[in-house]
């Protein structure tokens, strides 16, 4: 019998009925807090700032530009590069004149934006560097109906001669002009949006097949945003710095919806290299980092400490040991704590976990959300024990992002909080959860097949995930429906929550777990390179690169110890505990999106990795000391070449399982 929950508070439209469009709400800002900040970014180590009233103008300009070549109402328009301010213009301009602004992933290989760009009918493109116009004049034969190519960075591009190529300086000349003898054309564009006007099309990075083109409205998007909004009480003083890639739903969510919505400033870093050091000068009160950004920053925080004297070393892992204890508890107000461990934790406010946070960029961070994946429970307490209100939130590029969220005073580490307001879940008889939700997609653009398997005759969204309500209507997310399996003993395998356990270690990146229909789970491990070659230089490890590094038995060593307390803390969950890892290998290569093996967003292609290495899994269940493999890479500059390597093969030590927790 199928399980069913329903928040039937849905998100009001605080006072702004009217404002159904993105571009109605630009307007609306620049008209209530013109002068105030919007966006900022840096660039040659100092912050500039545009305020409402200047990118409203700065859109129009673009907009009318875009008119004057040719754009109008239904076309689409590729949105390619980094998280700078006139990408953002990009999209609000495309949406003034009724077109569908269509953000792709600025690391994607030119190859991958061919069915994009064939299947949407690109006829525009605006991107951010000489980069991403060498991507799209390499595919332009593949890709006739591409006319335009607008570029902000002119670095490089000088003695570019292509017809297609212009700056997006003189896209703003012509909209100058344009909009000279059209005064009144811009406000007019605007004014036809409506709610039910497709705003964005976002191509999801699949694991299996092309990607599918998710066409989201101005409704469904800013309902999300405003519900978000309304639930954590955000305004026009909030602070959120944009550095996730633009073709994600979530940072189209927390960047430039809420954004739109709430209107406070978002700020663009001046490289993904400087995001941190630039976290640190903004101090954003609203923050959102997908598990792999959290797992990142706390190995950087490990090698810190490694590197440290004894005395501050042994300091931080005596406050953290009390923050494990008491910090979630002081974080959520709810349980009571004794004096003692309080000024123990006020201490360690002062001397670690103020300047952790501090170093971190996030001593002014408010709230705090993850998603994109599921996130280890460890990680996730570690966050939030150090006085981060981490919380974590569940929802798909089709729901854009608005299925569940933690609630102040209500955060388990082991789920993704109730339903958000006007959301319904149902959790069907295979354990499947489907979804009704105000911000729910329209349909995979020109897929009917693909909409009607996703999107029942009643609405439901069928998300694929396998989960179930706990007793207060939290929603536990166990993994993937497709992944989920058994042993052949029968005991229940989940291998995204494996993986996420081993990804808790900083010295590894990855992990992808198998044992489906098999006697025992085995493992393929990348390590973490800054963190373990950090780690070997301490030891005089002298290596030449990963390949070299990842093979010595010292490295083995050091990750069959994380192996094995995985294994120790698996022992005692009575569900999982037989699912223990009994081989493992550490792969010659890192997983790659440019080799297939991993999305753009780095969720891994199981059944790809497979079969792309099914000599390596053989290997792993036949009982091999070790096993030889050749592989074909990619470089960056398109290249292609081949690593080799023989990888040995180490056993991990399995635990009992925990007698009175199995009776339980």
């Amino acid at each position: 019998m199928d399980s069913k929950v329903t928040n039937s508070a849905a998100p009001g439209n605080t006072g702004a009925a009217l404002l159904d469009t993105f571009p109605k709400l630009l307007l609306h800002h620049a008209a209530v807090r013109g002068d105030r900040p919007a966006i900022r970014e840096k660039d040659l180590g100092i912050w500039q700032t545009r305020s409402w009233r200047e990118v409203a103008r700065e859109v129009e300009l673009l907009a009318g530009g875009l008119a004057e070549l040719g754009f109008r109402r239904g076309m689409t328009l590729a949105v390619i590069g980094e998280n700078r301010p006139r990408l953002y213009w990009a999209l609000a301009a495309a949406q003034a004149l009724g077109g569908v602004p269509v953000p792709l992933y600025q690391d994607a290989v030119a190859q991958e934006f061919i069915f994009v760009f064939q299947n949407a009918e690109m006829v525009f493109a605006i991107v951010e560097d000489q980069e991403q116009v060498d991507k799209l004049l390499e595919i332009l034969p593949q890709c006739p109906t591409l006319k335009h190519i607008v570029f902000d960075e002119p670095r490089g591009l000088r003695h570019y001669v292509q017809p297609e190529l212009m700056s997006f300086e003189s896209v703003q000349g012509l909209g100058r002009d344009f909009i000279g003898r059209n005064p009144e054309f811009f406000e007019d564009e605007i004014d036809k949006g409506s709610a039910s006007d497709v705003a964005t099309i976002l191509y999801t990075s699949g694991t299996t097949g092309n990607a599918k083109g998710v066409t989201l409205t101005h409704g469904a998007m800013i309902a999300t945003g405003r519900g978000y909004c309304e639930f954590e009480k955000l305004g026009p003083d909030e602070d959120m710095l944009a550095y996730l890639p633009m073709a994600w739903v979530g940072q189209n969510l927390f960047s430039y919806t809420q954004s739109m919505v709430a209107g406070f400033c978002v700020s663009c870093p001046e490289s993904s290299e400087t995001v941190v050091a630039d976290m640190r000068e903004i101090g954003p009160t609203y923050y959102f980092a997908p598990p792999r950004v959290l797992e990142a920053l706390l190995t950087q925080v490990t090698i810190r400490m490694e590197d440290a004297g004894w005395v501050k070393r042994n300091l931080f892992h005596c406050f953290m040991d009390v923050a494990r204890r008491v910090g979630a508890k002081i974080l959520d107000a709810k349980e009571p704590v004794g004096a003692v461990d309080r000024l123990l934790y006020f201490l360690g406010n002062l001397l670690v976990y103020g300047p952790l946070r501090n170093v971190l960029g996030m001593s002014r961070v408010r709230v705090a959300y993850t998603a994109g994946e599921a996130i280890g429970p460890d990680l996730f307490v570690f966050y939030r024990s150090i006085g981060i209100n981490l919380k974590q939130l569940y929802g798909q590029t089709e729901t854009t992002v608005y299925v569940c969220v933690q609630p102040d005073g209500g955060v388990k580490p082991d789920t993704v909080g109730p339903a958000m307001p006007g959301v319904e879940l149902k959790v069907a008889e295979n354990g499947e959860i489907l979804v009704r939700t105000p911000g729910l997609f329209r349909e995979y653009y020109k897929n009917p097949e693909a909409t009607a398997e996703a999107k029942d005759a009643e609405g439901w969204f069928h998300t694929g995930d396998a989960g179930y309500l706990d007793p207060d209507q939290h929603l536990r997310i166990i993994d993937r429906a497709k992944d989920v399996g058994k042993l052949a003993d029968g005991t229940l395998f989940a291998p995204k929550y494996l993986e996420n356990k081993l990804k808790f270690f900083p010295y590894i990146k990855e992990a992808v777990a198998y044992g489906d229909k098999r006697d025992r789970v085995c493992a393929f491990i990348n390590i973490d390179m800054e963190a373990v070659g950090n780690w070997a230089e301490r030891r005089n490890l002298a290596y030449s690169g990963y390949t070299d590094l990842a093979a010595k038995a010292e490295v083995l060593a050091l990750v069959r110890e994380c192996v094995e307390k995985v294994n120790r803390d698996l022992a005692a969950d009575p569900v999982l505990g037989g699912s223990q890892i009994s081989r493992f290998l550490i792969l010659h290569k890192e997983l790659d999106p440019d080799d297939g093996e991993i999305t753009r967003t780095r969720k891994v292609r199981r059944g790809f990795i497979a079969e792309k290495y099914a000599v390596l899994v053989d290997a792993l269940y036949s009982g091999k000391p070790e096993c030889f493999i050749e592989t074909q890479v990619r470089f960056e500059d398109g290249r292609t070449g081949s690593i080799s390597a023989t990888l040995p093969i180490a056993e991990a030590k399995a635990f009992p399982v925990d007698a009175a927790r199995e009776a339980a």
